[in-house]
């Protein structure tokens, strides 16, 4: 009977071990949960401003396009009506010399 009971000594000893063995692995696990746990909460908050940042800079993005866009608009009328100012100036200029000269010879 003490053979019996030496393996069962033996027996509890290996399961006890067993146990502490798997209860290390889970305590590793968990540390290693936690780590990546945090990295995830760090690399969400970085998305969350770098997607803060991106909406300001489209907003003024946006702002500046719709500015240069009037920009445009306003010099190409600005030269549209300097170019009909010259074609004025220069008929003008043309008439008066007709006139100058129909002036002298009468």
């Amino acid at each position: 009977m003490s053979q019996q009971g030496a393996a069962l000594q033996n027996y509890n000893n290996e399961l006890v071990k067993c146990i502490e063995d798997l209860c290390a692995k889970r305590d590793e696990l968990q540390r290693q949960i936690l780590i990546e746990e945090e990295d995830k909460h760090k690399l969400e908050n970085e998305i969350r401003i770098a997607s803060e940042k991106l909406v300001k800079i489209n907003e003024n993005l946006a702002k500046k396009i719709t500015a240069r866009t009037e920009f445009d608009r306003t010099i190409s009328e600005t030269e549209a009506a300097y170019m009909k100012i010259l074609e004025s100036s220069q008929t003008l200029l043309s008439v008066l010399k007709r006139e100058s000269t129909s002036l002298r010879t009468k």
